[in-house]
């Protein structure tokens, strides 16, 4: 007697399974996650198949005689850099972003320009026909005649057409959610047709040889959407981040099996599609103006990129009874609290009854410590009024005593910013033992600070 198909309900953050619905997935959190999916019955019923005996697979030394495989350069060299100087053959790389962000122009930039070297590309959308894909094409200006187009979701027949071609140098799926599976009975974009899409084409990716590009869509959070396994079957996770306000888009590497993590390459939307920043720090710092009270300039480090930054605060009286506003773009709100109560606690300012605002310019997030010292002058500036100096930048890490902490690269944080022409540097007191002074480039000034206290003093003696 044929078994009925059964229903089960699965979290589309987690990919848990429960027997019945409800709001919140147990396992993850999530809200409103949890879909309704149809299993269809194996043939043969309830009767468990015959498990076939397995053969000794071959084992080999680390040491091989095989060398490393060749990595394909896109010409587009921030999107090398990001993955490490190249594609690596048979890897498989997400790319995660808002929609209309540019994760589709990038890809289709990068696969026009391996077209045009000769390199066998398949481009293979099951969002947009192939008609629109051309127009897209035609706008941006790209000419790659050799570039193969096609407009599918079955993955039964896109893997079909695979395995028939030869010397295949990269694939790009745009998008992942978007793949259909006729033997998984749910809709495209849940859990379940991801993952088994994911890997019916990551298989045949690595078996190949080809290097897989796979779009994937993102939640109302900046995560990507579908199941958190997703990003642990692939080779390499790249996020685009960035305003559509703004004309500047990053490509973040969170995760990189063949090259270093938190690297980033920055790109400048225009009509013409993504154009590469080779310095994105002239960029970032064009529209700023001197002597502004609430201004600092932060020299950070993305990767093995230095990066300089204008971090902006501003402080009004708070609104109503209410607890003071505390609204931040770029970077932690958590981190920003902590800081204002190093300030008060450690250094006698009064900013519990003001609103505070903070701003990145430039759409970038900020993610590592060292940006502490450069918040922290911002706000004592615009808690004083007396602007920053002109030519100064700030590093360093504050704990929660006010004391300065080291960071990394120091020297090359200040030959980046003695490059762009800044005069001094305010940054951590070399306190412990076998701490190297960073050498000062020639004409520029370092003030080192050891407690934030120090910092507030600064600004008082100014005023004065």
């Amino acid at each position: 007697m044929a078994r009925r198909p059964a229903n089960r309900f699965v979290c589309q953050s987690c990919g848990a399974v429960f027997p019945k619905w409800s709001g919140r997935c147990d396992a993850c959190g999530a809200w409103n996650s949890i879909v309704e999916e149809t299993v269809e019955p194996t043939a043969g019923g309830a009767v468990a198949p015959r498990r076939s005996r397995g053969k000794r697979i071959e084992l080999v030394g680390l040491a091989g005689d095989t060398p490393p495989p060749e990595r394909i350069e896109t010409r587009i060299s921030e999107l090398d850099r990001v993955l490490g100087g190249g594609m690596v053959p048979a890897s498989v790389v997400l790319v995660g972003g808002d929609p209309g962000i540019g994760k589709s122009t990038l890809l289709l930039q990068g696969a026009c320009a391996l077209a045009g070297m000769g390199r066998k590309v398949m481009y293979i959308s099951g969002e947009e026909a192939v008609d629109q894909i051309r127009l897209r094409a035609r706008r941006l200006g790209l000419d790659a005649p050799a570039l193969e187009l096609a407009a599918a979701i079955n993955v039964a027949d896109i893997t079909a057409t695979l395995e028939n071609e030869r010397d295949v140098a990269l694939v790009v799926i745009d998008s992942i959610q978007t793949m259909w599976m006729e033997t998984v009975e749910s809709a495209p974009g849940t859990v379940s047709q991801v993952r088994s899409s994911a890997f019916e084409l990551i298989r045949l990716a690595k078996q190949r040889g080809f290097c897989l590009m796979l779009v994937g869509h993102v939640t109302k959070e900046g995560a990507l959407a579908g199941p958190r396994v997703l990003e642990h079957m692939v080779d390499a996770v790249m996020y685009f981040e960035g305003d559509r306000g703004h004309q500047f888009r990053i490509l973040r590497a969170a995760k990189n099996r063949f090259g270093a993590t938190d690297e980033i390459g920055v790109f400048a939307m225009t009509d013409q599609g993504l154009v590469e920043v080779p310095n994105p720090s002239a960029l970032f710092l064009a529209e700023r103006r001197g002597h502004i009270a609430g201004s600092a300039v932060f020299a950070g480090m993305e990767g093995t990129r230095p990066v300089l930054l204008e971090i902006q605060a501003l402080l009004s009286p708070k609104a109503g009874d209410g607890a003071p506003r505390r609204a931040v773009v770029g970077w932690e709100t958590a981190r920003l609290n902590m800081l204002l109560a190093v300030l008060e606690s450690r250094c006698g300012m009064k900013l519990n009854a003001m609103d505070v605002h903070l701003n990145i310019a430039g759409g970038l997030r900020v993610m590592e410590p060292a940006a502490d010292l450069a918040v922290a002058a911002a706000l004592i500036s615009a808690a004083t009024g007396q602007p920053t100096h002109a030519g100064a930048v700030y590093f360093g890490e504050v704990g929660l005593s006010g004391e300065v902490r080291q960071v990394s690269l120091a020297d090359t944080r200040l030959k980046e910013a003695h490059k762009l022409g800044f005069e001094s540097a305010y940054l951590p007191r070399r306190i412990a033992r076998g701490n190297r002074r960073p050498s000062a480039p020639d004409g520029m000034q370092l003030h080192e600070i050891g407690h934030l206290g120090d910092l507030v003093s600064l600004f008082a003696t100014e005023e004065e």
